[in-house]
């Protein structure tokens, strides 16, 4: 999942970034609206957290910009103005969620999964795809109740897949999702990624398909085995 933070204050978002990223989400940060407003026309992202009080273009035109752009992007916007006035502007102009500073960091995180769940087409915390059980909050992959022992990258590309499951994805819509603008991530490198998440599904019976030169597919199971269920919990000891 791929994030950008628009944030003047350099502390703030630097705390900010370094817990997203160690949370498992690539994270890109501006300080100015009109690079926010430059970056989102060009660019991907599964969340933007906005920050009203933006220079050179505050929050709320970066907002309605995007908006009139039929950008369908979840919004969560954090600002020091706690009245109800701008709660309802940001709102009416399309944020899907608000939050006042100071904001306590947990909460913030559990708001970032709920929008970013939302944004990928709602639905449950916990995906079934077969024998494979994948618990989006905890962040944590099972086949058979068996625990995965994946890397933050392999997480990430394992949800990529699930929430488009029976359909193709590319290469570059995985660089897209997966890395920040400082990584320079090659073709090989997500061909790489892929053949060790592949190896550690396959024993479950799930299958990552390619289609030479154009990408993925996490090959779709029955709709009466791609259900919800509960997180199995990790065998004692």
């Amino acid at each position: 999942m791929r994030i950008l933070l628009a944030e003047d204050d350099s502390v703030l978002a630097d705390g900010l970034t370094r817990s997203l990223r160690q949370s498992g989400y690539a994270t890109d940060c501006v300080k100015n609206g009109l690079e926010a407003d430059s970056v989102l026309s060009t660019q991907d992202f599964d969340l933007l957290i906005l920050d009203l009080g933006l220079p050179k273009m505050s929050g709320l035109e970066v907002l309605q910009r995007l908006r009139a752009r039929n950008s369908h992007l979840p919004v969560l916007i954090l600002t020091a103005a706690d009245s109800i006035e701008q709660r309802v502007k940001g709102l009416d102009l399309g944020a899907d969620d608000f939050m006042a500073k100071p904001f306590a960091l947990s909460e913030l995180e559990a708001r970032v999964r709920a929008l970013t769940r939302r944004g990928a087409g709602g639905g449950p915390t916990v995906i079934k795809h077969g024998p494979l059980t994948y618990d989006q909050v905890g962040r944590i992959a099972y086949i058979n109740e068996q625990m995965l022992d994946l890397s933050a990258r392999e997480l990430g590309l394992l949800e990529v897949l699930l929430q488009r499951s029976g359909r193709l994805v590319s290469k570059e819509q995985l660089v897209d999702h997966l890395c920040e603008w400082s990584e320079e991530v090659s073709n090989n490198a997500i061909e790489v990624y892929v053949h060790r998440l592949r190896k550690k599904i396959e024993s479950g019976g799930l299958r990552i398909a390619t289609v030479r030169g154009l990408g993925y597919c996490l090959e779709k199971f029955p709709e009466s085995a791609n259900t919800t269920a509960p997180a199995p919990t990790p065998p004692a000891g």
